[in-house]
């Protein structure tokens, strides 16, 4: 019995305990990252940091990046449950970190730590994926990723709003080990089939790409966060060494959008930078312009993650094999769109249950482009390059949030720095997410790769 026979057997007789076991760990991860965004406001203004207010959300994308090179290359090379163990592990430490940091520099290096965890596992679960799952089944695990985040995005802002508002934004932190160590300890001894792989000729050439552009990212972010002509140098150098260190880490002609393969894995930056870098603000605009609660705030943004499950089952009925160019641009154009609604929450008085629905139908958006990306980027690679694309898609996600995010994060400061921020500085900031999402819809159809 070969190797592939003997994986296929194993899937056939342990496909839903293993199913399980992912959306176990990706539901526990959606718990984290909710409730954590939902209590973000209050830590600011606890530890008198809302000037660096985007660097607790970068510092954690940021740290996920070498992370996401280095996984990539151990799953091609030994296979994915290392990275998820190791992943899982880092995860919880910098919860812990974060949850007992004294001040604002602490609680970032815990958000650190938390990205090293949370880039590992993530590229861990795509490469699972790939070798448990057949090309034809693959957009409705994809659907199941979705779905795994409905629950904590309901329940996740309620619970860590309400503990942030009765007892303290720490405890949020704090709960996170107890929750997602043991849905790994129900995974790994399903693994053992998935082992193995082909060892990499570029391993160090790689990681050393991965550390220029983590330097890279954070210069940028800390260039752009200081406002000043010397942070914009700062910023400039970051983004050269980010995109000289890019080069080995993408395929081929991805910074170019290269048709097919460098063009979809670009495209989950693109359309990622667009939707992450406005919901930053939303939690944060909402109580600061409207004077919500911070569980009402975190509810705004909470429903998306059932309408981004209703577009990936949208996607999820189309074939495995079917090219997604189409249905990524039409995801771009229906996001860019209801950024555009945003800024009516904050401009007028409409009710704030008005920027509920707008994330909701963009969420909508990014459930049909997001899958889709990694349905197509999957289908283009060979199996011996899964890991490594796997952690492209991650890197160029990662890269391009914190790019963008720490360019609104400049009109940011520069509002704060003056009369401070205004419905208008926030109005701004979403108009410019919703640009790089039609960005996005105009760039999709160079996923489509050229006939032979």
């Amino acid at each position: 019995m070969t190797k592939t026979e003997s994986r296929d057997g194993l899937l056939g007789q342990d496909r839903r305990n293993f199913t399980f076991g992912i959306v176990s760990v990706m539901t526990l991860v959606g718990f984290e990252a909710w409730a954590t965004a939902t209590a973000m406001p209050a830590m600011a203004r606890d530890l008198d940091a809302l000037s660096g207010y985007t660097w607790a959300f970068n510092a954690y994308i940021v740290a996920s990046l070498l992370a996401m090179v280095i996984a990539g290359l151990r799953c091609d090379e030994r296979g994915p449950r290392g990275s998820l163990v190791g992943g899982v592990l880092a995860l919880a430490a910098g919860s812990l970190v974060a949850g007992f940091a004294p001040n604002y520099l602490v609680l970032v290096s815990g958000r650190a730590l938390q990205g090293v965890g949370g880039g590992a596992i993530i590229v861990a679960v795509y490469v699972l994926i790939a070798r448990a799952y057949p090309e034809s089944l693959r957009p409705k695990a994809f659907l199941l990723l979705s779905t795994s985040w409905v629950v904590p995005s309901l329940v996740g802002p309620v619970i860590a709003g309400w503990l942030t508002d009765n007892i303290g934004w720490r405890v949020v932190f704090l709960l996170v080990p107890f929750f997602v160590i043991p849905p790994l300890l129900l995974m790994l001894p399903r693994m053992g089939a998935y082992q193995g792989g082909t060892p990499s000729t570029a391993f160090a050439r790689r990681v050393m790409a991965g550390i220029v552009a983590t330097i890279g990212l954070v210069a940028i972010q800390d260039g752009l966060a200081r406002a000043s002509f010397l942070g914009g140098i700062e910023a400039v150098l970051g983004f050269a060494a980010l995109l000289i260190a890019g080069r080995h880490l993408v395929p081929k002609g991805a910074l170019l959008m290269a048709r097919g393969l460098p063009a979809t894995i670009m495209m989950r930056g693109i359309i990622a930078a667009a939707f992450f870098s406005a919901e930053v603000f939303v939690p944060l605009a909402l109580v600061e312009t409207r004077g919500v609660s911070y569980t009402i705030a975190g509810l705004t943004v909470a429903v998306s993650a059932v309408f981004w499950s209703v577009g990936s089952f949208v996607q999820s009925r189309l074939s495995g094999e079917a090219d997604r160019a189409p249905i990524v641009r039409l995801g771009a154009l229906i996001t860019g769109a209801c950024l555009l609604t945003l800024p009516l929450v904050v401009l007028t008085s409409l009710p704030v249950w008005i920027a509920s629905v707008s994330w909701a139908m963009g969420a909508f958006g990014m459930g049909l482009a997001i899958p889709s990306v990694s349905v197509q980027t999957l289908r283009l690679s060979p199996e011996p390059d899964q890991g490594v694309n796997s952690a492209a898609l991650q890197i160029v996600d990662s890269a391009l949030v914190v790019v963008v995010t720490a360019l609104l994060g400049l009109f940011y400061v520069a509002a704060v720095a003056g009369s401070g921020a205004t419905p208008q500085t926030y109005a701004l900031l979403w108009i410019l997410s919703a640009m790089t999402a039609f960005v996005g819809a105009f760039l999709a159809p160079r996923m489509r790769p050229l006939s032979t």
